[in-house]
Formats: C-alpha cells, sequence, structure tokens
C-alpha cells in the first residue's frame, strides 16, 4: 500500500509540475504577457522555495502540522490563479505562496520514500511522475484551446496530490534522533551546493521557454509535447533501471549527468529546428534529470544527519535559488543564443564538483 500511495502521489505531483512549466509560460505569452514578464512570474516561486528553509534552521520545525498547513494552503493558491491570471502583479503574488508550499511538500514526501523503500524501490516509485508527467503533456496539449482548462487540469490535480499525501502521513516518523550536536551547515559542502545552484540555473531556459522556442522554430505545439514526452519516457526508463548505477561512486555519478547536460544544451542551441537532434537532446533528460536528481539525493541523504532539512535546502539552492535566477536570466537573454548561456552554466555547475572534497565513497 506504501508504494502504491507514494507512486499516486508522484504520479499526480509531477502532472501539476507539467502543467505548470510546460503549459502555463504559453497560456502566459497568448494573453500578452512578455517574456520577461514570464521569466519573473516563474522566478518568483523558485525564489521561496529558497528563502523558506532558513525559516527551518532555527524559528520552525517541519512537522505534520506544517506539512498539512502547506497542502492546504496550495489549494487556496491554485484556486487564485482563476482570480489572478490577468493581472501581472496579483498573478506574480499568487505564486510566491505556491512556492511556499511546493517548498514544504516534496521533500518532506522525499524522506518518507527513501526511508520506507530504500534507494533500490525509490526509482520505480519515483518513475510514476515521470508517467504522470508525460500523460499530461500529451493529453492538454490536445485539449488546451482556452488558458481555463489549464487551471482546471491544475486543481483537480492538486486536490489528488493532497489526498494521497494526508495517506501518506501515517508512514512519517519523529526524525528528532537524526539531529545531532552538529549543526546543519551549507559552507561545508560549499562546491556541492553551487553546482547544484548553477546545475537548475543551467534548466532555467528549458523548464520556462522550451515551448515557446520551439515553436517558433516551426515546430508545432503537439509536436512539442511529444518531445516533452519522450525525453519524459528516457527518464522513466533510467528510474526504473537505474538501482544498479547507483551502487557506483555518487559523486562521479553527478558528474557524468552534468557533462552530459552541457552537451544537451549545446546541441539545442546549435540546431534548434532539427527535429532529430533535439528529440537525441530530450533522451540525455534521462541523465539529466532522472539519474542526476537521484544521485544527488541519495549522496544529501548520506552526508547530513538532519535530513528533511537536507532535502529542503536541496529544493531550496537547486529548485529555488537555482529556478529562480535561471528563470531571470531566461527571460533576459531569451533568444537566438538562449541554451548556449544554458550550456556554459551547466559547465560551471560541473566545474565545482571537481572541488568537492571527500574522505569516503559516496
Amino acid at each position: 500500500m506504501l508504494f502504491f500511495n507514494l507512486s499516486a502521489f508522484y504520479f499526480f505531483y509531477f502532472a501539476a509540475v507539467a502543467v505548470y512549466i510546460i503549459f502555463m509560460p504559453k497560456v502566459l505569452h497568448d494573453i500578452g504577457y512578455t517574456p520577461s514578464e514570464i521569466g519573473i512570474i516563474f522566478a518568483l516561486a523558485p525564489l521561496m522555495r529558497f528563502a523558506t528553509p532558513f525559516l527551518f534552521l532555527k524559528h520552525i520545525k517541519l512537522d505534520e502540522k506544517i506539512f498539512k498547513l502547506a497542502l492546504f494552503t496550495s489549494i487556496l493558491s491554485s484556486i487564485g490563479f482563476y482570480f489572478t491570471l490577468n493581472n501581472f502583479y496579483t498573478f506574480m503574488l499568487n505564486n510566491a505562496l505556491l512556492g511556499v508550499c511546493l517548498s514544504l511538500i516534496l521533500p518532506y514526501i522525499e524522506v518518507i520514500a527513501l526511508k520506507e523503500l530504500g534507494k533500490e524501490k525509490y526509482g520505480k516509485s519515483r518513475l510514476y511522475g515521470s508517467i504522470g508527467f508525460m500523460v499530461i503533456a500529451l493529453v492538454l496539449a490536445k485539449f488546451l484551446s482556452e488558458p481555463q482548462i489549464a487551471l482546471h487540469y491544475y486543481l483537480s490535480i492538486n486536490i489528488l496530490i493532497v489526498i494521497f499525501s494526508l495517506m501518506l502521513l501515517k508512514y512519517d516518523v519523529p526524525h528528532e534522533e537524526t539531529i545531532s550536536s552538529k549543526p546543519f551547515s551549507v559552507l561545508e559542502y560549499w562546491p556541492f551546493w553551487l553546482s547544484l545552484f548553477f546545475m537548475q540555473m543551467s534548466f532555467g531556459g528549458f523548464y520556462n521557454f522550451f515551448t515557446i522556442y520551439e515553436t517558433e522554430h516551426n515546430i508545432s505545439l503537439e509536436l512539442t509535447s511529444y518531445l516533452w514526452s519522450f525525453g519524459v519516457i528516457c527518464e522513466i526508463v533510467m528510474f526504473y533501471y537505474q538501482a544498479p548505477l547507483l551502487k557506483n561512486n555518487l559523486l562521479n555519478i553527478i558528474k557524468f549527468a552534468i557533462a552530459a547536460t552541457t552537451l544537451r544544451w549545446l546541441l539545442l542551441f546549435l540546431y534548434p529546428d532539427n527535429l532529430y537532434l533535439t528529440f537525441f537532446t530530450q533522451s540525455i533528460h534521462a541523465f539529466s534529470f532522472g539519474l542526476y536528481h537521484s544521485a544527488v539525493i541519495i549522496y544529501l541523504y548520506k552526508i547530513y544527519e538532519n535530513k528533511k532539512l537536507a532535502q529542503q535546502f536541496m529544493y531550496g539552492v537547486a529548485y529555488g535559488l537555482g529556478g529562480f535566477v535561471g528563470a531571470l536570466v531566461a527571460g533576459w537573454l531569451y533568444g537566438e543564443y538562449l541554451f548556449l548561456y544554458s550550456s556554459i552554466f551547466a559547465l560551471m555547475s560541473l566545474i565545482f564538483v571537481f572541488f568537492i572534497k571527500t574522505e569516503r565513497k559516496i
């Protein structure tokens, strides 16, 4: 039952992510938002993900009560989309509120998943998130005839996320015993955190502008949804078969995944309208997200004793601060050279990994 509930949570959570990152930028673009405005809006939620974990260092404890509050507030934020969509400032603030909720929900569930399933079954459960992402990418592309449809999908899926999250709470256990007298420190592994930041920053152009970028290079919205889906299929295969790979040195796996991502963005810059090469770049998503994500969260799970806080900071620094800056920069730099800059950011991420000092094989 645990595996089913976790798989359902991941399915609906990343289905919601698909609505948000694939179609919402297109919706905003179609109703008159400029690229810079889109960049600002989709940068604010990641910024909140970055800021929120700092509250939990001393002031707040991430417990069941706070988790439930985040769940129900996320529904209120989803409802708020209906009333704020056509106003830049109110829609921006609504995204900020959603960002606070997201900074708590997924890290909380990830700790439960890693503890109860272990890395052997974690990938197989997590792959259902990729399936949910792919299903929405294919389905919504056919039915998105007006902006309100995307909002209907997002609210419905968010309600299902809350239902399965509440069902998973019975598997949660207190984690006070994992917090020793040694304080949580980001500076202890600063090159790793900087690498996380630049890696996610490199995704700013992809997550926020890939749909717009491809459709402006004469690839239809439906075919672009197939590109998204193909990348997710490759990611699913990786999640299913990655367990043996994760038994190797995690830092070497992370280096390989970042190097592959650097090549991915470079090819997308050089051949934006070459459909075959674009499909190839999407296949690299198996490494640049699927394998990379698992290696990173397992690495953090091993090196930090306060595991919930480590996962919060991972989503805060990478998907939060990195996503915030990446979205802003992508909005400012959107154009012919967008993915060249993305490739440079990924290369910087790779360089910082080589500065990580470890005394044991992780």
